[in-house]
């Protein structure tokens, strides 16, 4: 079993930067793929950001493409989301998931607002 602590939202203006931490207890945590989610209340949590087990692979979607940027340390049983240029629209709750083999485990998420 894993549990992941989310860390390091905050009140951020625009066009300034933040990076999210994602940390994990337990084992084996290179055989997750981890995926930063945003929720906004209302709506579907939508994925924003995804990493395989030894960090060689990345997705991102479009709307964070080119500002975001996720990367692991699994030495540190960690996942970081680097997020520049942020923009009011990323306001939202951000949550880290780790799967694998059918199961997921989330965290309990951090908040990001950003000022106009």
């Amino acid at each position: 079993q894993v549990q992941l602590v989310e860390s390091g939202g905050g009140l951020v203006q625009a066009g300034g930067s933040l990076r999210l931490s994602c940390a994990a207890s337990g084992r084996d945590f290179s055989i997750y793929i981890i995926d930063w989610f945003r929720h906004a209340p209302g709506t579907e949590r939508v994925l924003v950001a995804q990493i395989s087990g030894n960090g060689d692979n990345t997705y991102y979607s479009d709307s964070v493409k080119g500002r975001f940027t996720i990367s692991r340390d699994n030495a540190k049983n960690t996942v970081y989301l680097q997020m520049d240029s942020l923009k009011p629209e990323d306001t939202v709750v951000y949550y880290c998931a780790a799967a694998s083999r059918g199961v997921v485990y989330w965290g309990q998420g951090t908040q990001v607002t950003v000022s106009s």
